[in-house]
């Protein structure tokens, strides 16, 4: 089940619906739990396995490389400048570069058929229900509040989530 609240936005007074997340995130140990449940490999393999995968994501994009898991999507990195930028094309050099952000694109399929496209770390079967309805736990201190952007393709807006922390 996932959750959603009610936000009105300060730039247009509109209310809009917000994703809500809760509890602690999932750890490394429940992940690795949970795929050994649904394979042949051991709770400590798959743990080992998960630990040393980001060192190995790092390893492969500082090559320039992109590093595309199946069922899970495509990682890779992309630099931030520092200043307005420069003049000149021969100005350009690694010393404006003055930081690196790991981007990512969920995995996406297309219906045979269709111009339907889905995210495969998003779920066909989502049950909304409003936060703080009945069963729902209440939000605790220290929530740290999810920021809603334009949607990319026109439209209403798209919210990123954030991690709410109880």
């Amino acid at each position: 089940m996932a959750f959603y609240k009610k936000q009105q936005q300060r730039i247009n007074g509109k209310w809009y619906p917000k994703s809500v997340t809760v509890g602690k995130p999932v750890t490394t140990d429940e992940v690795a739990k949970r795929l050994a449940e649904i394979s042949t490999v051991s709770p400590a393999d798959t743990y080992a396995v998960l630990k040393a995968l980001g060192g190995v994501l790092g390893d492969y994009m500082a090559n320039g490389r992109t590093v595309k898991l199946e069922g899970v999507g495509t990682f890779y990195y992309t630099c931030q400048a520092r200043g307005n930028g420069v003049s000149t094309a021969e100005e350009v050099n690694a010393t404006l570069i003055n930081g690196v952000r790991v981007r990512f694109i969920p995995e996406a399929r297309r219906k045979s058929g269709d111009s339907t496209m889905t995210r495969t770390l998003v779920s066909d079967n989502i049950f909304w229900e409003e936060w703080g309805g009945a069963g729902s736990p209440s939000p605790g201190e220290g929530s740290d509040e999810g920021e809603q952007d334009d949607h990319p393709l026109g439209g209403a807006p798209f919210f990123r989530n954030r991690v709410l922390r109880l």
